[in-house]
């Protein structure tokens, strides 16, 4: 359960910085490329993958490419999202694109559908809706709160598709990863080149220690969820929810007890109805 803990610790911290970043004047598209520089590292360090599979016949080139543009293009609507809707809006949202990986789930890789399932998807459902209605706001703040929300919503059920797809193909946990972390910082610095190049941003040391920091924690967030796997590898139904459920929790109180993010009484119900979702979608 401690590497539970730590992974859900590690994953609320992500957003914590994102959240910072502003308000310390950290570039954050700086920081989302360096980020990629300590994944990739660590990922060498500490999986030490054999890359020898990666040229094997039938490796997932297509998932490893979509992988690698969309990893980094959803961390930069990530931040987007918890600058404008706040870390417990952003935090339910990335946890509940679980309901759209489960309906692909069933559409594309035939898995069978539930009772349980489908009531998780269509309370999910709800929950987005709820969570991301922002009354009382002028028309351009109200937009950006829901917009960027269902962005990550979407975008990060499209990456659990890709990392379903690059499952399914048998190529090595660690190795995969390595190939997705590699190709991600290949897009994330030429969006910065890009960015550099048209006078809008300049490197810098303190973006870049900011960037190492924050790769720090997204990659405890994925070595930990995976030594959860691993140390219960018979309930991984348990490390699911509790890991989803512990996110949407921990966002919450942070969000609000640290950051005083002001929600209504439909975005808390919301936040609510996320945690009930999650726990029918997880089950058997």
């Amino acid at each position: 359960m401690l590497y539970i803990l730590l992974a859900i610790g590690c994953s609320v911290l992500v957003s914590v910085l994102l959240k910072l970043a502003r308000r310390h004047g950290i570039d954050v598209g700086q920081a989302v490329a360096w980020n990629y520089v300590a994944t990739s590292a660590l990922t060498a360090w500490v999986f030490h993958p054999s890359l020898d599979t990666l040229a094997r016949p039938g490796a997932p080139w297509i998932g490893f490419v979509g992988l690698g543009l969309l990893l980094p293009v959803i961390f930069l609507a990530l931040a987007a999202s918890v600058r404008h809707a706040g870390i417990v809006r952003s935090d339910a949202a990335q946890r509940l694109s679980l309901i759209v990986s489960l309906l692909a789930a069933f559409l594309l890789f035939g898995e069978a559908a539930s009772a349980f399932k489908l009531a998780g998807i269509g309370l999910g459902l709800v929950a987005m809706a709820c969570m991301v209605w922002r009354g009382g706001a002028d028309e351009a703040e109200a937009s950006a709160a829901w917009w960027w929300p269902l962005i990550v919503f979407v975008g990060f059920a499209a990456i659990d598709i890709l990392f379903k797809h690059v499952a399914q193909a048998g190529t090595p946990f660690a190795a995969s990863l390595q190939a997705m972390f590699a190709l991600a910082l290949v897009v994330a610095f030429a969006i910065q080149l890009g960015r550099r190049i048209t006078g809008r941003m300049r490197f810098t040391v303190r973006d870049a220690l900011a960037g190492l920091l924050l790769g720090l924690a997204n990659f405890g967030n994925i070595v930990f969820y995976v030594r959860a796997h691993q140390a219960l590898a018979d309930q991984p139904s348990l490390v699911f929810a509790a890991m989803n459920l512990g996110v949407v929790a921990l966002g919450a109180l942070v969000g609000t007890l640290a950051f005083r993010e002001k929600l209504s009484r439909l975005n808390l119900a919301g936040v609510a109805l996320a945690a009930v979702a999650i726990v029918l979608a997880t089950r058997g």
